[in-house]
């Protein structure tokens, strides 16, 4: 075991985290799964995030027999729960690496010990480059990856790079449509000379990179002209790109996110497979977490074009993967027949793709009902508006469990993720890192 990780297992928690009762005194992290906590018990200060630990397990495997079966590698994207001991989870079931978007999130990653990242994005300019400089001197066997689709950025790590000794840094050409990266071939050239010109032994290519998820539009059919756009110039990028600098070098090719990574992995696994010493990565992170919202769409979608197969077997993304957070909240007001109002509002839970959507009632320590005839129509800052059906049962006093949609919005509202056995018991803690 680490020092950090020992240190980190040290740290007292009170009052000042959601979930803490109050009054309770403060406690180690790692004696947090040790109280028999339950988020719907009474003693818990609500609202608070739990992540199902057994439905997180499932998720974890099935994605990593995924990954297996078609040859890829995956480094899950750290920003979605920015919880090193779930990272490290994460590298223990078999992800190649861990992805981080940007450089401070790199350093809590190189803290906590791990040493391959791929720091999906691009960073900024010389003043970005030098901090990036100064991180990675402290981590002499490092192993980065990074995004540029300008030559301003090559030359910015170019310059920073030469001014003192660095672990190696690794260029990734980034194909975009939507956010950031190259919009064309000629532009992907143009940073490929750039690299190429400017290549030490500690500054060099080490791939080409895209996220298909911004190419996604509201028309489905749309969507998928404009993903498969950028598989294509992707993959016809690679040949190139291994002409200009021989043979013997690994190289990785990287995308994909939690909706459509069957759609990399068919558009990209072919030529891939035709470079003996390139590796395809994928980044997703949110499925590991899953949802009830953009991610259940997104499996839904990703069934009706039958593109999760293992094994050579094709099988349900929707059945398989299980929404693993959930957010609680104590009822506070019944001010109308057909109204409940939740203490729960837009800081406790992510709005952005959708709002929560209430799954159980409890009441004096036990689950009452299911509430399917349930829905949450607004948030205000602290404040969840949930209409209710006619002769509906929901009292001041009782706890609603709530899923929610898009978990990087919502985890990164929470600076402790209760972790719950399968009759929502606290058994475990994991500290976030969103700064």
């Amino acid at each position: 075991m680490s020092d950090l990780h020992t240190a980190t297992e040290n740290v007292l928690i009170d009052e000042r985290v959601r979930g803490f009762p109050p009054g309770n005194p403060p406690l180690a992290l790692a004696a947090i799964g040790k109280q028999g906590w339950k988020p719907y018990d009474g003693r818990m200060a609500l609202p608070l995030i739990s992540l199902d630990r057994q439905a997180f397990t499932g998720n974890v495997e099935l994605m990593m027999a995924y990954v297996k079966s078609h040859g890829a590698d995956i480094a899950p994207h750290a920003k979605t729960p920015m919880s090193t001991a779930l990272a490290e989870t994460l590298l223990a079931a078999g992800a190649w690496g861990t992805t981080v978007a940007d450089i401070r999130q790199a350093a809590v990653l190189l803290k906590a010990g791990q040493r391959r990242l791929i720091l999906a994005n691009e960073i900024g300019g010389a003043a970005a480059a030098r901090r990036l400089a100064a991180l990675l001197g402290r981590y002499p066997d490092a192993e980065l990856h990074v995004f540029v689709d300008s030559t301003a950025l090559v030359e910015a790590l170019r310059s920073a790079w030469q001014e003192r000794s660095l672990p190696p840094l690794g260029l990734l050409v980034e194909f975009g449509a939507g956010r950031a990266g190259a919009r064309s071939v000629d532009a992907a050239e143009a940073i490929l000379d750039a690299i190429v010109a400017a290549e030490t032994p500690a500054f060099r290519l080490t791939g080409i990179a895209a996220y298909e998820g911004a190419a996604a539009t509201a028309d489905a059919e749309e969507t998928m002209r404009r993903i498969d756009a950028l598989m294509a110039v992707t993959s016809d990028f690679l040949p190139k790109l291994r002409a200009r600098i021989g043979d013997e070098r690994p190289l990785l090719v990287t995308a994909g996110g939690s909706v459509f990574f069957d759609v990399v992995i068919a558009r990209l696994a072919a030529a891939v497979a035709a470079d003996p010493a390139c590796r395809l990565v994928l980044r997703s992170g949110a499925i590991f977490f899953h949802d009830h919202g953009i991610y259940e769409r997104g499996l839904a979608g990703l069934d009706a074009r039958g593109g999760f197969r293992i094994g050579g077997e094709t099988i349900s993304a929707a059945a398989g993967f299980r929404p693993a957070l959930r957010v609680w909240a104590e009822v506070l007001s019944r001010p109308e027949p057909l109204l409940a109002i939740c203490g729960m509002g837009m800081r406790d839970v992510a709005m952005d793709q959708g709002l929560p959507r209430p799954l159980a009632l409890y009441r004096n320590g036990a689950r009452l009902a299911d509430l399917e005839s349930t829905e949450v129509f607004r948030l205000n800052d602290q404040h969840a508006f949930v209409a209710l059906a006619d002769g509906s049962d929901v009292a001041v006093g009782d706890v609603i469990e709530c899923g929610i949609s898009h978990p990087c919005t919502c985890l990164d509202r929470h600076a402790i993720l209760y972790g719950l056995d399968p009759d929502h018991s606290v058994t475990t803690a994991y500290l976030t890192s969103f700064g």
